[in-house]
């Protein structure tokens, strides 16, 4: 295997949310394991790997055997799990707004899967992951051009508003004929189940995510 397909020791932020490639992902670091990390990661351009929490929570909390459901992990915090495939995130926005405080703005590139994982002393986990393939460019039939019409009117609405760039929940510029571009953007605004999110997240077929988008766009009453 291609060695430019694989990364070794990638550090990993596990959220309670899930990141799709193209997708915009501000965050505020204040823990000690991901400060200096981030800065790293900011100083050399690396991007680092975005994973949706299973168990825990996104600021790890000491066990407590008498919270029900919280499960040691031997290092005296509760246990964290999260799952398998992920996306890289690359900073495009980094600021230091007061000592232990980092705001930073990130963009979802890639998405991974993980073959190993470790948490290192102080918490910070990494893995070594393989780079999944970008999603094919694929036009949406006219079916679902529905989808795509939706989606846009949703922009001009915003933009209408006078919505500023750096506000807009989706980044230009804006692939309104591309079957992964727009379902991609759906499953980031509407809201569903965090296992959904990720479920199509992973899927390969960037048509077939899309016509779940809108099965899931039609029971929400959206017109399309």
């Amino acid at each position: 295997m291609s060695d430019a397909l694989t990364l070794t020791s990638l550090p990993l932020f596990p959220l309670g949310s899930v990141l799709y490639p193209g997708g915009l992902l501000p965050l505020r670091i204040f823990e000690v394991r991901y400060l200096d990390m981030i800065g790293k990661c900011h100083k050399t351009g690396a991007p680092f790997g975005v994973v949706s929490l299973i168990e825990g929570t996104e600021v790890r909390r000491p066990s407590d055997a008498t919270v029900q459901g919280a499960v040691p992990s031997g290092d005296g915090f509760a246990r964290e799990d999260f799952t398998a495939v992920g996306t890289l995130a690359t900073i495009t926005g980094f600021s230091v707004p007061q000592p232990g405080l980092m705001v930073i703005d990130c963009v979802g590139t890639q998405r991974f899967e993980i073959s190993r994982r470790e948490k290192l002393k102080h918490g910070l986990w990494v893995a070594d992951v393989t780079r999944l393939a970008d999603d094919q460019a694929v036009t949406i039939p006219p079916d679902l051009q529905g989808t795509a019409d939706a989606l846009g009117k949703l922009i001009r609405t915003l933009q209408q508003r006078s919505v500023a760039a750096a506000q807009m929940p989706l980044q230009a510029p804006y692939q309104l004929s591309d079957c992964g571009w727009v379902a991609n953007r759906w499953c980031e605004l509407l809201p569903m189940p965090l296992d959904l999110k990720q479920r199509l997240m992973a899927l390969d077929n960037p048509l077939l995510r899309l016509e779940l988008v809108s099965d899931i766009l039609e029971r929400n009453g959206i017109a399309l």
